[in-house]
Formats: structure tokens, sequence, C-alpha cells
């Protein structure tokens, strides 16, 4: 495929941004405009043991980089793997990072940076109240982010969510500055990624995008974005899934997962607020399990976000015979979850049972991304849903 026809561009929102096929050749001129040396790379163990990876890490060393890799991290990052990563990052006199994966590798790096000269454990840094100001900006190290997967948006985000082993709970970890000061978005670098991957990325991007909007409050430049993002996403996640060496497909699908995790400043909601507890107690990828939720908690909150459903349906053009706005966004979400081949209930994935799902309610209610859901829910509402979730009910 001719790559030089894909989209390419470079932007400074929400922060430094170059997109565009074979861009990642661009790495080491930007690791040495930060003044960098030594330059500790962040990556996952599956990222780690690609071809392409390895030419990554030429460039650098043929940039006169003194580079160690650090790839110790679970899919649902833990307090002990950025330890380890704070331990390789101190160890090697380290004087930048370089994030290299999907969300896992993201979110643990950005904690190394953030924890890297500042005081206290992980969770010392929770979003909750005013922890932040724990931390002195000046001693945050800065980062370079390469997505390699288009769902997170991990690589724009100021926060991680990292596996709290009192509670098995996801927690959220935030300061503005643990957003990467640069990101170098290689669509080249997705084609490898497996179909069933590439579906449930896209659902998580999908879902930030979707919830961002539904969250209330006045936010038109969130609203804005989140609507793009859901529109390129209408308009190429199939075509991804379907042709993962799709260049232009792969381009829009790393710009709506970034729109994705820049609009969702306003706010998530009850989608996320379920996704993390069942994520930390039995590992369900992210976004395979917002996926399941997404039509269950469209239900719930259908009087407050109908006619944003009915603004999104006209937006993507969805078919007028699928009836108002609401019932249309939700035939076309039911239809994709159902062409990527995604699952309808929580039924029948490893280790969840309606017991545990009444047991983590209060870790969904105690969840931040509950503040931004346009309807309240009480710890009964909670269950419900839950529930609803592992018997596919609609109703």
């Amino acid at each position: 495929m001719n790559t030089l026809a894909t989209p390419r561009g470079n932007s400074n929102y929400p922060t430094a941004y170059r997109i565009g096929c074979g861009r990642i050749s661009e790495l080491p001129e930007a690791c040495a405009g930060f003044g960098w040396r030594r330059p500790l790379v962040v990556t996952d163990p599956g990222v780690a043991k690609l071809p392409w990876f390895s030419a990554v890490l030429n460039s650098l060393r043929a940039a006169a980089m003194e580079i160690a890799v650090w790839s110790d991290v679970d899919p649902n990052p833990t307090e002990a793997n950025v330890e380890s990563g704070l331990a390789a990052f101190r160890g090697g006199n380290h004087d930048g990072i370089v994030l290299v994966g999907g969300g896992s590798a993201m979110d643990a790096g950005k904690c190394i940076a953030l924890l890297a000269k500042n005081p206290g454990t992980v969770f010392d840094y929770e979003d909750v109240g005013d922890n932040w100001k724990r931390a002195d900006p000046a001693k945050i190290v800065p980062s370079i982010a390469v997505p390699t997967t288009a769902g997170t948006g991990s690589e724009v985000g100021r926060a991680s969510v990292i596996v709290d082993p009192r509670d098995h709970g996801k927690k959220i970890i935030f300061h503005a500055k643990m957003q990467p000061a640069l990101v170098i978005a290689d669509p080249e670098l997705t084609f490898g990624l497996p179909p069933w991957l590439t579906a449930a990325t896209g659902m998580d991007a999908l879902a930030h995008c979707f919830e961002a909007l539904c969250a209330p409050g006045y936010h038109p430049f969130a609203d804005g974005v989140a609507l793009e993002g859901l529109r390129l996403i209408h308009d190429n996640l199939l075509l991804a899934f379907r042709h993962g060496h799709d260049g232009t497909a792969r381009t829009h699908m790393l710009a709506a997962s970034a729109m994705g995790a820049t609009a969702f400043q306003k706010g998530l909601g009850l989608v996320h607020a379920l996704s993390h507890p069942l994520g930390g107690a039995t590992g369900l990828h992210h976004g395979t399990a917002n996926a399941i939720f997404l039509p269950y908690v469209m239900v719930f909150n259908r009087e407050q976000i109908s006619q944003k459903m009915a603004r999104l349906a006209r937006l993507l053009d969805l078919p007028r015979g699928d009836g108002d706005g609401f019932d249309a966004v939700m035939r076309w979400m039911l239809r994709l979850r159902e062409e990527l081949g995604l699952p309808h209930t929580l039924q029948g994935q490893a280790g969840i049972t309606p017991e545990l799902l009444r047991q983590l309610v209060p870790q969904a209610a105690a969840d931040p991304s509950m503040g931004g859901n346009p309807r309240p829910a009480s710890h009964a509402e909670l269950e419900m849903v839950f529930l609803k979730a592992y018997h596919g009910d609609l109703g």
C-alpha cells in the first residue's frame, strides 16, 4: 500500500502531536531535542518481541543514545510494576522516558515519570481531592509517547489507571504534568495488531468519546472533539478490523483514540465505573468490558441522553428506519459490536459470576468516573446494571 497518501499532520492540541505513516523515524531527533542522552524505553512484553521494536532501538543507539528497556508490566498495571520501573529508571540514571505501547505501558510509564523524583507511593497521587498537589511538577520527568494501539488514548492523557493490591480495584492516578510532552503516532506500528485487539481497543476509544459526550456540564470543546471522534470511529473501525494494513483507517483510529482521551477531561461515566473494578478483579480486557457495558448503560441513562443521541444519529447519518436518535444509535452500537465479534454479555467470561458483580458494587460507586454519569446511581441500581449486563437484558 502507498502510505504516502495517508493522512499526516502536526498539532499542539492537547500536546505536541505528530501523526502519519513512517514518523517513528523522527524519534531519535525528538529525544535529542529534549536534550536526552540516556532515555529509558518503557514498553510491554509483547511489543518488546516485535521486529520493528528492535529497529527503533537501533535507531536510538545510532544517534548515540545510551538506552535501556523496561518491559515488566502486566496488561492491567500494578503498583509492583511501577516500583519495578522506578528501580530501572533510578538505577540507570536516566534523563527521559520513551513510552512505546498500548495503555498498560503508557499508564505504568507515566507513573514512573511522576514518581522518579517525587516522594511517596503511586497511590499517594490517587485522583481524590487535591492529592495531585503533593507532587512537585518541576520534578516530573518528561516523556515521549509512541502509541501502538488505538484505544486508551493514554498517550495524551493526564492520568493513569493502576491496580491497587489492597482491594484489586483500579485507581486513577492524576497530575496534569504526567501528560507526555510529545506524541509520535505512526499508524504503521498498528498494522500487526490482531483483529480482536483492534476491535476491543477501538471500542475503548468509542466508549471514551461516547461517555465524554454524555457527561453533563458545559464543555463545547470536549463535545466537539467527542463527536468528531465518534464519526471517525463510525467510518473507520470496521475497516481497520477487516483490513489491518489500511493506513488511512489506522491513522483515523489513532486520532480518534487521542480525541477520546482529550474529550474525557470533561468526564466519563457509568461504563467506566463498572469496567474499572471488574477489570481489576478478573483481568477482563478494558475495551471488551466497555463494549459489553455500553448498551446497558445507554438504557439506564436513556432519558438524560436522548437529545444528544438524536444529534449523534444525524451526524453519523444513521438509517432513519432504525427509529429515533436513541434507537438508531443503539442499533448501530449493537451491530458494530456483533460485526467486531465482541461479546454481548458478561456471562461466560472467565471468573465472572453474579456473586462477584454484587461484591464489586461498592467499588463502582466509589469510582471517580461515576461523577461524570448523567444520572446518579444507587448501589441497588449499580447492581441492577451489572446483572443486566451479565444476563443480556436490555429491557
